[in-house]
């Protein structure tokens, strides 16, 4: 699985001062950290970057080069910023992300066909949301015809079907689940990808790590091959790596049968309980780990 750290993010605020007062030292750190607990892609997310968004892209590449290796998804809905990120990165990068509408689509295509670059396509069509699985399989099928006018492989794309949260969207955590049941069927030659720490958002900080954990293993069960992770949390890494087998295996278990819990020790219950919580079996509390 293609891991994608998140957490050069213009949205932290110690992170958007950096990027504001030029401090290379924060954002080099974050890099060289990331790199060594084992993800593959650095996310850069300047945002909008209204006023020097191209100036911000070229310096924040040229420091990261000066301290790591990793290639770049570059995050930024600025296309002069992008621009200058392509020039640099070229079939290296990643755009982060292409929504699913038709100006979208015609802005941004032609800048994967010049660099060869590879890009996220985000299920977010002209009506919004997808309201469920079927939604975004429809939204996706669209979305590849039109990667098919550019002639552009279909290895390039990494569909998102967009996670939400499960405190507030718990239907569409499910929904995104059932879609990925069908993704490789519908799509073999694509990939998949999702900005995982989404699923968590809103819930105590307690419990954040291991929703975030027990959603990606879940999803890795059926297909998804990418994810925008918190960079930071080593035990999901792990997970994902292969060094966890007992714990992927469980949650795989878990999704296909109901288990008996009163036999694992307390880690393992946990997972379990969230699985039956991410698969919609258990309604969402704050406390249902209690339960």
């Amino acid at each position: 699985m293609i891991l994608i750290g998140e957490n050069i993010n213009i949205m932290n605020k110690k992170i958007k001062s950096a990027m504001i007062e030029r401090k290379k030292e924060i954002i080099q750190k974050i890099a060289i950290e990331s790199k060594n607990n084992g993800v593959d892609y650095l996310d850069i997310n300047i945002g909008p970057a209204r006023k020097d968004g191209s100036f911000l892209m070229e310096w924040i590449i040229k420091i990261l080069k000066e301290v790591c290796d990793l290639p770049l998804s570059l995050d930024t809905t600025n296309i002069s910023a992008l621009k200058v990120g392509l020039e640099i990165e070229g079939e290296k990068a990643i755009i982060n992300s292409i929504q699913a509408t038709e100006e979208r689509m015609e802005e941004l295509l032609p800048l994967v066909k010049k660099y060869n670059c590879k890009f996220i396509g985000l299920l977010l069509g002209k009506e919004g949301m997808p309201r469920d699985e079927n939604e975004r399989g429809a939204i996706a099928a669209n979305f590849l015809a039109k990667i098919d006018e550019y002639g552009i492989p279909h290895s390039s794309v990494f569909f998102d079907p967009i996670v939400l949260p499960v405190r507030f969207q718990q239907e569409q955590v499910v929904s995104v689940l059932e879609f990925m049941k069908m993704f490789k069927e519908l799509f073999p030659d694509c990939n998949a990808t999702c900005g995982l720490s989404n699923v968590s958002n809103g819930a105590l900080n307690e419990l954040r790590g291991l929703i975030n954990r027990t959603y990606l293993t879940m999803l890795l069960k059926y297909g998804m091959n990418s994810a925008i992770v918190d960079a930071y949390d080593k035990e999901l890494i792990s997970i994902i790596r292969g060094e966890k087998e007992n714990i992927k295996n469980l949650i795989w278990k878990a999704m296909d049968e109901e288990i008996d819990i009163s036999n694992l020790n307390e880690e393992e219950k946990n997972y379990v309980k969230t699985v039956y919580i991410l698969q919609g079996k258990s309604i969402y509390s704050d406390s249902y780990l209690k339960l």
